[in-house]
């Protein structure tokens, strides 16, 4: 996974957990694209406190997935949901009853709201 994403979706879930400064700026530049010069200029700070800052979060981020891995384990729950639903996919195109395919798309309906 490629790193930015990576940082982005970890600020999602641990951004409350950070100073507000350190998630303003984490979001600022990695989901507004905001360069460092322009969120020093918005934060009235030098640029190399904008690096510190973002660094400092970024570390805190992966600390805190190594601690708890909650995208780890949504990662590894999506990926077993996409499995189920391939394998219902394949139950679905082989049977011609009515009754088990209806149950089945209530059940692939139900594992697509949890993706």
């Amino acid at each position: 996974m490629e790193e930015k994403v990576k940082i982005s979706m970890l600020l999602e879930i641990y951004g409350k957990l950070l100073t507000e400064k350190q998630s303003q700026m984490l979001e600022d530049y990695y989901n507004h694209d905001l360069s460092l010069s322009e969120i020093a200029e918005n934060q009235d700070i030098t640029r190399q406190a904008v690096r510190d800052n973002i660094k400092k979060g970024e570390n805190k981020l992966f600390e805190l997935e190594e601690k708890l891995s909650i995208m780890k384990r949504t990662l590894e729950q999506e990926k077993q949901i996409q499995e189920i639903l391939t394998e219902l996919s394949k139950i679905t195109d082989y049977s011609s009853d009515k009754k088990i395919e209806k149950v089945l798309n209530h059940v692939r309906k139900e594992l697509n709201c949890l993706v």
